[in-house]
């Protein structure tokens, strides 16, 4: 299923600005509140919705990832991808992005749907740790950081990866259906109060 608005606003936890409601977005929110208040995640470490820009046959995309942390020299450390989906089934996206995003490549990587988590070390593409204990809290990952390598990546290899990281996202984000999906309306009892 694709992410349909719901036509609403709410605040974002991280920033404290209104954001559209989707119909991922409350996962979203409940997720950064997990880092911040179970893993003791400084709120100014973690920014929303970045985007990972970039070229592929003279277009221009770009495709928002949903959680990156930084440490306090601004480099990021922790790439996080929200799935509506089998986690497994994300992971190799994930970790492509984690090599691609600007300042990287990120270190480590989570693909998570917010019952179910990976931990990936982004360098070897290797799984650390699965279920929602494998993030880790805010000084583990800091220093899992800085024992980790990452060496950037040759022009080559980036637009090996960029094709294959087109490929995932189209699947989210292409023209397949996602200006004609629609949602039914919620249930009467589900609707929201004024």
């Amino acid at each position: 299923m694709h992410e349909s608005s719901l036509g609403g606003t709410l605040l974002d936890y991280i920033t404290g600005q209104e954001i559209e409601e989707t119909t991922f977005e409350e996962f979203r929110q409940a997720l950064a509140r997990f880092l911040v208040e179970e893993k003791g995640y400084p709120k100014e470490n973690i920014r929303a919705k970045v985007k990972l820009r970039y070229e592929m046959d003279g277009e221009e995309f770009e495709r928002p990832i949903d959680y990156v942390v930084y440490d306090d020299s601004d480099r990021p450390i922790l790439l996080v991808i929200f799935c509506a989906g089998s986690v497994g089934t994300y992971e190799r996206e994930t970790l492509f992005a984690a090599r691609l995003l600007d300042g990287g490549p990120v270190p480590f990587a989570v693909t998570t749907d917010t019952n179910e988590a990976t931990l990936l070390d982004v360098a070897s593409g290797d799984v650390v740790e699965q279920g929602m204990r494998a993030i880790p809290d805010w000084e583990n990952l800091l220093g899992m950081a800085r024992g980790a390598s990452s060496e950037p990546l040759t022009s080559d290899r980036r637009e090996k990866m960029l094709r294959i990281f087109h490929t995932y996202s189209g699947f989210l984000f292409g023209t397949c259906c996602s200006e004609s999906c629609t949602l039914p309306p919620p249930h009467p009892l589900l609707k929201k109060k004024d």
